[in-house]
């Protein structure tokens, strides 16, 4: 008869790796390359990560007294809508990610810190790549740096009207001035 196993299971998820092998020996070096699929609602409402697409991680975990320092890129494809003619768009993004992970000893004792910890032989890297997606991804994304936009006036698109494209608009303080002018004519 086998005894039963108490031990603990480490954190779960699309983004958790398993640092055993790293061990707590500072200066040791483990490389890690490979495909995620992305978490749900990682993005803006303008721009995002599609969900479960292939996030390719190229990283560096490295043990450092106060923890594991995360380091390297993460290249992911986006889906997004252009900020001036409201057309949708696709495009890439690669961004650099640099976090420490403490250790749970090393942790700070301040209940408002919110620093990455290890949890066991595991960290999760989801807040740390959501932070870094997130901060690098453009606040007004555009389809193309010359997207022209929108007329003001009627909603075309620029891009496909001419540059002859005009709407006579009368300065309202002025817009009495034709009838005081035909009223005129008239006497």
């Amino acid at each position: 008869m086998t005894a039963p196993s108490y031990r603990r299971r480490g954190p779960r998820g699309p983004l958790v790796l398993d640092i055993r092998e790293l061990g707590r020996r500072a200066g040791s070096m483990k490389r890690v390359v490979t495909q995620l699929l992305a978490p749900a609602e990682l993005g803006t409402p303008m721009i995002h990560v599609p969900s479960g697409v292939p996030i390719e991680l190229d990283l560096r975990l490295e043990a450092v007294m106060e923890g594991v320092l995360v380091s390297g890129t993460v290249s992911t494809p986006l889906e997004g809508e252009c900020s001036r003619c409201l057309d949708s768009f696709e495009d890439e993004t690669t961004v650099e990610i640099r976090e420490l992970f403490y250790y749970q000893d090393r942790a700070f004792d301040d209940p408002d810190d919110d620093s990455l910890q290890v949890v066991g032989d595991h960290l999760d890297l989801e807040p740390a790549l959501r932070d870094a997606l997130v901060l690098g991804l453009p606040l007004s994304p555009c389809c193309r740096p010359d997207c022209a936009g929108l007329c003001a006036d009627c909603g075309a698109r620029l891009d496909e009207l001419g540059p002859d494209h005009t709407h006579a608009q009368v300065d309202p303080r002025w817009a009495a001035l034709p009838s005081l002018i035909e009223n005129k004519e008239k006497d």
